[in-house]
Formats: structure tokens, sequence, C-alpha cells
């Protein structure tokens, strides 16, 4: 989930389980915290900074990790207590504090992308997988409450309403979810795929919108699908970004079936299998979850590797591609990023 929609669903959140009795001078300081703690996990963005492959294996990590959340609470109810001036001190605001935080994990766990809730004791990554990282519908809903309940600021009933339906919207998702992995599950059975495994993955615009794969030890097969599309929906020029993203998307009646394979084919897969297994890549392959060949390198010094996870079509650049390199034959190799 992006950093502004967690922080929007904090303060959500905060005005929604505010007390009854809570001095009114009180519910600005505590909207404030829920807002900034919801924000906060995504502070491990400075692992960034030190490189690429640091970012992979440590972002949702600790910062996002379920056990350590009444440590991280203390600390930032502390210092969100000086900044917000509660008189009451850090106890005051320790609730609404962890509220926020339990909120950021659990906004990032129903992405596609992974979090370590964990941390720091395993670096197994908990993935729903209902809804695009980015989600208009989601945020929107967030936004409704919000503004209903700045315009009845007395009432917390509109924040209530809102995190209801937020929460219904989540599981509606679940339940696109559901029909996206049958499709996928009838088209391996009508093409005798008997071992293959079913993955799919929420796309942008709409909860209609999915990436289905079936996958095998060698390939993925994937489609692009709306799931209550009749006809398919045509693009223009000028038509708007958004009606790009959305046109890839077709009826289940008019999927189109792509391959990726996951070590190329021919000559070039006995290098790209020794360059996926080298252990310059173990951070990638714990990493990736639909791993595929994404070409070499004149004179085969690196391999090149991305996640289908984040394909979307009518972006330009494919995030998360990374390439095990090398300076010549038996020397050893190296991950790069992109």
């Amino acid at each position: 989930m992006d950093t502004l929609t967690h922080a929007l669903s904090g303060a959500l959140f905060a005005r929604a389980t505010a007390p009854k009795d809570s001095p009114p001078r009180s519910l600005p300081r505590r909207v404030a915290a829920g807002f900034f703690a919801c924000a906060a996990p995504d502070l491990d963005f400075v692992v960034g900074l030190i490189g690429p492959v640091e970012f992979l294996a440590h972002h949702r990590g600790v910062t996002h990790s379920l056990i350590l959340i009444p440590l991280w609470a203390l600390a930032l109810s502390w210092v969100l207590a000086k900044i917000l001036r509660e008189p009451r001190g850090w106890r005051a605001l320790y609730g609404v504090t962890a509220l926020g935080i339990f909120l950021h994990i659990a906004g990032d766990v129903i992405t596609s992308y992974g979090t370590m809730v964990l941390a720091p004791f395993s670096d197994w990554r908990a993935q729903i997988g209902t809804t695009f990282i980015i989600d208009l519908w989601f945020s929107g809903i967030i936004l409704a409450g919000l503004a209903a309940s700045a315009t009845l600021h007395r009432s917390r009933w509109p924040a209530v309403a809102a995190s209801a339906v937020l929460v219904g919207y989540v599981g509606f998702q679940y339940l696109q979810k559901e029909k996206a992995i049958e499709f996928g599950e009838q088209y391996a059975r009508t093409r005798g795929l008997s071992t293959a495994t079913v993955a799919v993955h929420p796309r942008p615009v709409s909860p209609f919108n999915w990436t289905v794969f079936v996958s095998d030890p060698e390939a993925h097969r994937f489609t692009h699908v709306n799931l209550i599309r009749e006809t398919p929906r045509g693009y223009s020029p000028g038509d708007g970004f958004i009606a790009k993203l959305d046109a890839v998307y077709q009826p289940l009646s008019s999927a189109r079936w792509e391959t990726k394979t996951r070590y190329g084919e021919g000559a070039a897969m006995p290098l790209a299998r020794e360059a996926w297994n080298s252990p310059a890549m173990a951070v990638y392959r714990w990493f990736a979850d639909q791993p595929a060949f994404d070409g070499m390198s004149e004179g085969s010094t690196c391999v090149w590797f991305v996640d289908l996870r984040f394909f979307t079509p009518a972006r330009e650049t494919m995030p998360f591609r990374y390439g095990a390199c090398r300076d010549g034959p038996g020397a050893p190799w190296r991950i790069v990023p992109p």
C-alpha cells in the first residue's frame, strides 16, 4: 500500500475508535497520531540508500513486524507526544499508535509484495494478495470517510461506517481472487497441466482486473483478464492513462495466454540456470515468486531475471529486474540491480 493511503487509513481508524468521553481537544491529537503512526513503518525506505539488494532483503521487515509492535508503539508514542504536545504524555497516545502500526502491517499484507510479520525471528513473508498496491477505490473510501467525519465532526459514525465499508471492500476483493484462481485452475485442467500451480495477482484500476498465472518448473503461462467484462475495451491515444491501464484486461472468453520461461530456451538455458542458482542470487530467489528469464547480455556476461508478480503491461519499465553478472567464464557471479 502506498504511504499516503496508509497514513489516511490510520487517521480514519483513529477517529472511528475514539472514546465517546474523550476530551474534544484531544481528538485532533489522536487523529494526527493515527496518521503519523500508520505511515511510520515505511521509514524503512532508508535501507534503499544502502543499495537495491539491501532494500529487497529488508523492506517490510522489522518495522513491519507484529512481534515488535509494542516496542515501536512505545518509541513512537513518546516521540509523537512531544511533537503533538499531548498534556497526558505518551500513555495517552500509546493505544492509537499501536493501532496505526498494526493497520499499516495489515494494509501491506493484503497486497502481493509480502511482509515479514515475524521479523527478526523469521523472514517468512505474509501476503494475501487481494489488493493492488495503489488502489483508487480503497483510497477513495478512506477519503470519503474522512470528509464525512470532518463535516460531522462531533460524531464518529461516519468514520465507523467508512471503516466497515473498507473491510467489506477487501472481503469483496478476496471473492474476486477466488474467481480468478478458479479460472486459472480450469485452464490448467483443460491443458492437462496436472502438476502446474495457479497464482493470481490484483491489477490496477478495478477490483475485477487480475493477472492469472499457471506455472510449472520451466515456465509461466499467464493472462490479463477482467472478471466481469463481456466485450474487450478499446483504447485510443488521448483516452487517458487510466483507460490505457484498464484496456489491457480482457473478458474471460477472450483471454490471451502468454508464456515466459524461467531459464530461457535452447543454448541459453544451462547458463541461465547456473546464474539463477548462484550464491549471488540468493536474495532474489527468496524474493521472487514468479521469476522469469528476461534476456542475456552480449558475451553472456549478464543474465537478467524479472518477477512477473509486478508486470503490468501498460507500464513502461519493469520493476525488480535484477541480473547475475560475471567478468568471464568461471568467474564468480554477482547480483546487479537494474
